[in-house]
Protein backbone atom coordinates (compact mmCIF):
# COMPACT_ATOMS: atom_id res chain seq x y z
CA UNK A 1 0.00 0.00 0.00
CA UNK A 2 1.40 3.39 -1.01
CA UNK A 3 1.80 5.90 1.77
CA UNK A 4 2.47 9.62 1.61
CA UNK A 5 4.81 11.59 3.83
CA UNK A 6 5.46 15.19 4.78
CA UNK A 7 9.08 15.84 5.74
CA UNK A 8 10.25 19.08 7.35
CA UNK A 9 13.59 20.78 6.69
CA UNK A 10 14.86 24.22 5.78
CA UNK A 11 14.76 25.05 2.07
CA UNK A 12 18.55 25.22 1.80
CA UNK A 13 18.89 21.58 2.90
CA UNK A 14 15.98 20.40 0.75
CA UNK A 15 17.48 22.01 -2.35
CA UNK A 16 20.73 20.14 -1.82
CA UNK A 17 18.87 16.84 -1.49
CA UNK A 18 16.88 17.57 -4.65
CA UNK A 19 20.03 18.37 -6.59
CA UNK A 20 21.70 15.15 -5.43
CA UNK A 21 18.64 12.85 -5.53
CA UNK A 22 18.21 12.04 -1.85
CA UNK A 23 16.29 12.95 1.28
CA UNK A 24 17.11 12.86 4.96
CA UNK A 25 15.04 13.75 8.02
CA UNK A 26 15.46 14.49 11.71
CA UNK A 27 19.14 15.41 11.35
CA UNK A 28 19.96 12.14 9.61
CA UNK A 29 18.16 9.63 11.86
CA UNK A 30 17.55 6.14 10.43
CA UNK A 31 14.25 5.25 12.16
CA UNK A 32 11.89 7.55 10.25
CA UNK A 33 13.38 6.55 6.89
CA UNK A 34 12.77 2.87 7.62
CA UNK A 35 9.02 3.56 7.72
CA UNK A 36 9.09 4.53 4.06
CA UNK A 37 8.87 2.09 1.15
CA UNK A 38 9.73 2.30 -2.54
CA UNK A 39 6.95 4.11 -4.39
CA UNK A 40 5.78 6.12 -1.37
CA UNK A 41 5.23 9.81 -2.03
CA UNK A 42 7.15 12.46 -0.14
CA UNK A 43 6.75 16.22 -0.01
CA UNK A 44 8.98 18.63 1.87
CA UNK A 45 7.71 21.57 3.84
CA UNK A 46 10.27 24.23 4.70
CA UNK A 47 9.36 26.65 7.47
CA UNK A 48 12.50 28.69 6.70
CA UNK A 49 15.13 29.27 4.03
CA UNK A 50 18.04 28.50 6.36
CA UNK A 51 18.21 26.24 9.40
CA UNK A 52 17.10 28.07 12.53
CA UNK A 53 16.00 31.23 10.71
CA UNK A 54 12.68 32.86 11.52
CA UNK A 55 12.08 34.23 8.04
CA UNK A 56 8.47 33.10 7.45
CA UNK A 57 9.36 31.15 4.29
CA UNK A 58 6.67 28.47 4.97
CA UNK A 59 6.67 26.72 1.59
CA UNK A 60 6.51 23.31 0.00
CA UNK A 61 9.95 22.85 -1.54
CA UNK A 62 10.14 19.37 -3.10
CA UNK A 63 7.89 16.48 -4.09
CA UNK A 64 8.73 13.01 -5.36
CA UNK A 65 8.66 9.25 -4.87
CA UNK A 66 10.93 7.00 -2.84
CA UNK A 67 13.21 4.92 -5.07
CA UNK A 68 14.01 1.22 -4.67
CA UNK A 69 16.64 0.47 -2.05
CA UNK A 70 17.16 0.80 1.65
CA UNK A 71 18.30 3.78 3.71
CA UNK A 72 22.07 4.31 3.62
CA UNK A 73 24.59 6.60 5.23
CA UNK A 74 25.88 9.61 3.36
CA UNK A 75 28.97 11.63 4.17
CA UNK A 76 28.67 15.25 5.24
CA UNK A 77 31.72 15.52 7.49
CA UNK A 78 33.98 13.33 9.63
CA UNK A 79 31.54 13.50 12.53
CA UNK A 80 28.28 13.50 10.57
CA UNK A 81 27.16 10.64 8.31
CA UNK A 82 23.37 11.04 8.10
CA UNK A 83 21.03 8.34 6.87
CA UNK A 84 19.37 9.01 3.52
CA UNK A 85 16.92 7.56 1.03
CA UNK A 86 17.06 8.01 -2.72
CA UNK A 87 14.15 9.92 -4.22
CA UNK A 88 12.91 10.46 -7.76
CA UNK A 89 12.11 14.15 -7.48
CA UNK A 90 9.34 15.59 -9.63
CA UNK A 91 9.95 18.81 -11.52
CA UNK A 92 8.04 21.47 -9.67
CA UNK A 93 8.16 24.91 -8.19
CA UNK A 94 8.42 25.87 -4.56
CA UNK A 95 5.01 27.07 -3.39
CA UNK A 96 3.88 28.83 -0.20
CA UNK A 97 1.53 26.93 2.07
CA UNK A 98 -0.77 29.89 2.83
CA UNK A 99 -2.95 29.65 -0.33
CA UNK A 100 -3.57 25.94 0.40
CA UNK A 101 -4.33 26.16 4.10
CA UNK A 102 -8.12 25.87 3.72
CA UNK A 103 -7.80 22.97 1.29
CA UNK A 104 -5.50 20.63 3.23
CA UNK A 105 -6.36 18.06 5.91
CA UNK A 106 -2.92 18.87 7.32
CA UNK A 107 -3.92 22.44 8.26
CA UNK A 108 -7.51 21.87 9.46
CA UNK A 109 -6.46 22.05 13.12
CA UNK A 110 -5.47 25.58 14.20
CA UNK A 111 -2.37 24.09 15.88
CA UNK A 112 -1.27 22.21 12.73
CA UNK A 113 2.30 23.47 12.99
CA UNK A 114 2.77 21.59 16.27
CA UNK A 115 2.62 18.24 14.43
CA UNK A 116 5.62 19.26 12.31
CA UNK A 117 8.00 19.16 15.29
CA UNK A 118 8.67 15.45 14.66
CA UNK A 119 10.15 16.19 11.22
CA UNK A 120 8.17 13.48 9.42
CA UNK A 121 4.47 12.70 9.44
CA UNK A 122 2.06 10.76 7.30
CA UNK A 123 0.08 12.82 4.82
CA UNK A 124 -3.28 11.97 3.25
CA UNK A 125 -3.35 10.94 -0.41
CA UNK A 126 -5.63 13.90 -1.06
CA UNK A 127 -3.19 16.39 0.48
CA UNK A 128 -0.31 14.87 -1.51
CA UNK A 129 -2.32 15.26 -4.73
CA UNK A 130 -3.35 18.83 -3.91
CA UNK A 131 0.20 19.89 -3.06
CA UNK A 132 1.56 18.09 -6.13
CA UNK A 133 -0.92 19.79 -8.45
CA UNK A 134 0.04 23.18 -7.03
CA UNK A 135 3.79 22.55 -7.28
CA UNK A 136 3.64 21.26 -10.85
CA UNK A 137 1.23 23.87 -12.24
CA UNK A 138 2.67 26.61 -14.40
CA UNK A 139 0.77 29.41 -12.64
Amino acid sequence: MTRFWLAVACAEHVRRGRAEGFMQVNHGKLGPLKRMKAGDGVVYYSPSEKMGAKDGFQSFTAIGRIREGEPYQGFMSEGFQPFRRDVEWTEGRERPIRPLMGALDLTRDKNWGYSLRFGLLELSAEDFATIGATMTSSG
